[in-house]
């Protein structure tokens, strides 16, 4: 067992030799991931996935590397660092080079291997995804997690669906079913149900298993053309569902070390047309085993008890298992090497057949054994008895002759007469059959042998001869070829080749050990003296053609003739291509069950019967090129029609010109070597081979006599190139340096320009410098002028505020020193008047009425001489605000107020006796005089705070605006 460490390689060989796994366990290579740390560990491997064509895989470990091992080329490649943990992996999509991952942050993405780059990013679950299933198509994809399944649509990205459920019911697995378009969902109750894909319309639900079988389903599988239904749990018994019949049909018990399930899948086969048969079984003690459903016996195992399998996924074409062991690494098992019972058939079609019976029975008569030894039939039940009905044995099977028996049970006579009454074997069965007719041994080291000598010299270029879209198909068939080259040298000479065998490539191109023996086959038996006059066609097989022809239909053949139609031209096409070019599938599948089940001559008889069924068309033919056209293109023609005709060739042809009298019976392919091919002219091969291998070492030597001429004449054409490159990079320096000259002349006229016009602006700015120094200088001299000035006018403003305040001052001061010695005399002539009255009772009331009237009079002239001295004062006051405003700057006080000023207006001591001498006479209330002086206080006091605040608000205009003008 070879062992591949990954270390910290991105890409690299799987297996350095050539894997030969052992037959005991079927390990092609055993990978490890290590780091290269300072203490070393293992990276755990944790999915993986194939992709459609099975020759390639992914997998994914727990540090989020996701490499690609292609098993076909012996390569591998890290293609993504998620640097997350992956839970599930999908590679089948319907582009082949992106595939899916989800992560361990519930979200799914999608990467290409060729590019490595993200392709989109889906979210929506909100748990782990531990599933992911993918529409045959790849178009369609169904990621799982506990609580939810969501339905994805891989060309958007786009979330189409998303089933929710009951958390107290749980999700198991949903997934598309095979070659349909139904889902597939199963919960943790066990219950299943099958939904359409477009409308998600419920369209059945499976019964209840058994309340016997005490199981809960937690692990699934369905074959590949999905028919049948596998479930298993935590128990050793598996339930098989017929999907179509939607009810349970068989439960098998496997061994009583099993005791649970842990994974199940089918193992596809090459020959059952989707019915799969074999069925792994992966248990808790880490050994997956593989049944056949039918038979229940035990195929074969791999994983031990010290070795444990964690998980394992079977490739589609089911060649290889992969599977991830406990320890973390990844085996790659060749199922081929595990057991020869892979792509053995289903039993015979000739078996006993046993009656359902009438009343259904529970359960237990579905159980079967898992066994390894014979087949164990399911139990009867007791309750009803099975009738059973055997066919009787043909009496005379014992006389038909040994040639007639075949391998694995079949007789060729009775298959014979299968096919004379369907006209066809069953598809189902038609590899089998095949493979039984040709009696293939399968050498499977004689073909090794012939693989490893790489491919043929001869075709080396067959794509350019024969352009194949498929690569895949390409390979093969280059494979194919240069196997059956290197078994005998003419088939590397052979130009037909290629045609013959294209269309068994194209029928077995997932087994090229199949598809050569059976072409190696067809050449030994079917190709019988076809190579005698190698390189020309097979004059004397189209001579047996031409005269089996000649016999049947003379009309035909003299209309080949009189047009100069010879076998050449339509036989020879027909055979050497196998009637594939003129046959569809089907007609030509159809065909060849009737030619591999007779005689080598009945496919000379075909040709024959070929030509006679289209006489009508062939006898309309004029022109050689419709003859071609016509042998090289399919036709309208009935192949069933064709075939009853060679048939009745082969019983009414004379024996003289018979083939079959100039054919061998059938040989089959010898076991373990294959047997030696030399039925051609070996001196006209080995003259060939000596005129190719002289043709060749001529050609080398012309090669290299080409080579060298074209070596000297490039080196000519080199130096003289360099030459030429030479003169010109001289002309090309020579012009730059006049350009540049140039260049340096113009910029150094372009520097005197700037040189002057820099020297012109200067002088304009050293100008316009001393204008604004001047200007500045006249500004700063004006400003501190009018600052002087401002300043004169403030202190001129000051001076009169207090001059004005300090005559204030003493006039109110004048003022109420007069009020207060009028109020004392008032006190005192109050007081002589009360003495008055006490004397003069009599004359008390003449007195009072001059009193009044004198009162009277006093009052109306000092009225008067108060309204004399507030008009002079408001006057005086008026004519200075207007003086102010007029001449802001003028303090000179106008003429003729000089003295006024000087007294500030105020009435003088002379006025003040006159008038207390006049209110002596009368007797004026204390209370009304002190409210009048009042009054007057107050209406003065409130006009020197107005003209105060006019004088404040006229100096701070007067004050702003010069600094305004500086500005």
């Amino acid at each position: 067992m070879q062992s591949t460490d990954l270390g910290s390689k991105e890409s690299g060989k799987i297996w350095h030799r050539k894997p030969s796994p052992a037959t005991r366990d079927g390990i092609i290579v055993n990978i490890i991931h290590n780091t290269s740390d300072y203490l070393p560990k293992v990276l755990r491997f944790l999915n993986v996935a194939f992709d459609s064509s099975g020759d390639c895989l992914i997998a994914g470990d727990h540090h989020g590397n996701i490499y690609v091992f292609d098993l076909c080329g012996n390569r591998f490649n890290l293609v993504q660092r998620t640097a997350q943990a992956c839970t599930a992996l999908a590679f089948n999509l319907h582009r082949k080079s992106e595939f899916l991952v989800a992560l361990a942050d519930y979200s799914i993405k999608c990467f290409d291997t060729v590019t490595k780059e993200l392709v989109s990013w889906m979210r929506g679950h909100e748990s782990s995804v531990f599933s992911i299933s993918v529409h045959g198509s790849g178009r369609y994809a169904i990621t799982t997690s506990s609580d939810t399944a969501q339905l994805w649509d891989l060309d958007t990205f786009q979330r189409k669906r998303k089933l929710n459920i009951l958390q107290s019911v749980g999700i198991q697995k949903v997934f598309f079913l095979p070659l349909s378009n139904t889902i597939l969902s199963c919960f943790k109750d066990n219950s299943i149900f099958a939904w359409e894909c477009d409308t998600l319309v419920c369209k059945y639900q499976l019964p209840a298993p058994p309340e016997s079988s005490n199981i809960l389903y937690k692990v699934f599988a369905v074959t590949r053309d999905g028919r049948i239904l596998a479930a298993g749990g935590k128990s050793n018994h598996i339930h098989l569902w017929c999907l179509e019949a939607k009810q349970l049909f068989r439960i098998i018990q496997m061994p009583t070390k099993v005791r649970a399930i842990r994974h199940l899948e089918f193992l596809p086969d090459s020959f059952d047309a989707g019915s799969n048969q074999v069925l792994g079984v992966l248990s808790q003690d880490g050994i997956m085993r593989f049944i056949n459903i039918q038979t229940c016996k035990l195929l074969f195992e791999i994983g031990s008890l010290d070795d444990g399998i964690s998980s394992s996924v079977i490739s589609p074409h089911g060649r290889y298992i992969a599977s991830i062991m406990e320890n973390g690494s990844l085996n790659i098992y060749s199922v081929q090497t595990l057991t020869k019972e892979i792509n053995k058939p289903p039993p015979p079609l000739v078996k006993v057949i046993e009656d359902l019976p009438k009343k259904k029975g529970n359960s237990g008569d579905l159980k079967v054994k898992v066994t390894s030894g014979r087949v164990r039939r399911p139990a009867r039940s007791r309750e009803s008895k099975i009738q059973t009905r055997i066919l009787k044995q043909d009496l005379t099977c014992g006389f038909e002759k040994k040639e007639n028996e075949l391998s694995d049970g079949l007789n060729k006579k009775r298959l014979q007469i299968l096919l004379k009454g369907y006209g066809e074997f069953p598809t189902k069965y038609r590899m089998f059959i095949w493979r039984s007719l040709l009696q293939l041994p399968e050498n499977q080291t004689a073909f090794s042998n012939l693989i490893d000598k790489g491919i043929h010299v001869a075709f080396l270029n067959l794509q350019k001869k024969y352009p194949i879209k498929s690569r895949k198909l390409l390979r093969v068939l280059q494979r194919t070829l240069s196997a059956l080259a290197h078994w005998s040298a003419i088939f590397s000479d052979t130009p037909y080749l290629p045609l013959l065998a294209f269309p068994f490539v194209k029928l077995f191109q997932n087994n090229q050990l199949i598809c050569f023996e059976v072409v190696a086959t067809l050449i030994i038996n079917w190709c019988q003296h076809w190579f005698e006059y190698f390189p020309n066609p097979p004059i004397n097989i189209l001579s047996m053609i031409e005269n089996v022809l000649a016999f049947h239909d003379k009309e035909l053949l003299q209309h080949f003739i009189n047009h100069d139609v010879t076998s050449q031209l339509y036989a020879w096409p027909l055979l050497e291509t196998v009637f594939s070019e003129v046959l569809t599938r089907e007609e030509w599948l159809k065909l060849f069950d009737n030619v591999f089940s007779n005689h080598p001559s009945f496919l000379l008889m075909t040709v024959v019967a070929y030509n006679i069924c289209s006489r009508a068309p062939l006898l309309n033919c004029k022109r050689k090129d419709d003859f071609e056209y016509f042998f090289h293109h399919r036709n309208n023609l009935d192949i069933s029609a064709v075939i009853r005709e060679a048939y009745r060739l082969l019983d009414t042809t004379p024996a003289d010109i018979h083939p079959d009298s100039m054919l061998d019976a059938f040989v089959a392919l010898t076991k373990g070597q294959y047997p030696v091919f030399n039925q051609y002219p070996k001196f006209i091969v080995d003259y060939q081979t000596q005129e190719r291998e002289r043709i060749r070492n001529d050609e080398l030597d012309y090669l290299r006599e080409r080579q060298a001429v074209e070596e000297m004449q490039a080196e000519v054409d080199q130096q003289r190139v360099e030459d030429e490159a030479w003169y010109q990079k001289q002309e090309l320096l020579r012009r730059a340096e006049e350009t540049r000259r140039e260049i340096l002349l113009q910029e150094e006229e372009k520097m005197i320009q700037q040189r002057q016009r820099l020297a012109a602006v200067r002088r304009e700015l050293k100008v316009k410098e001393m204008h604004l120094q001047d200007a500045a200088r006249r500004r700063l001299l004006q400003l501190q002028q009018d600052q002087r000035e401002m300043e004169l006018r403030r202190l001129d403003d000051e001076i009169e505020r207090k001059n004005l305040s300090r005559n204030q001052e003493a006039v109110a001061k004048e003022m109420k020193e007069n009020a207060d010695a009028y109020r004392q005399k008032v006190d005192v002539e109050e007081h002589m008047f009360h003495r008055l009255i006490g004397t003069d009772q009599t004359q008390n009331q003449k007195i009072h009425k001059w009193e009044e009237a004198e009162e009277k009079d006093f009052h109306l002239k000092s009225e008067k001489k108060t309204a004399a001295l507030s008009d002079a004062s408001r006057r005086w006051f008026l004519e200075k605000e207007i003086h102010d405003a007029q001449h802001p700057c003028d303090k000179v006080v106008p003429k003729g107020r000089d003295e006024e000023f000087a007294s500030g207006c105020l009435p003088r001591a002379s006025q003040l006796n006159d008038i207390s001498e006049m209110e002596s006479l009368t007797q004026i209330s204390l209370n009304q005089r002190k409210m009048h002086w009042d009054a007057m206080e107050q209406d003065l006091m409130e006009r020197v705070r107005n003209l105060r605040q006019r004088l404040v608000t006229q100096a701070q205009n007067r004050c702003q605006t010069p600094h305004l003008l500086a500005t």
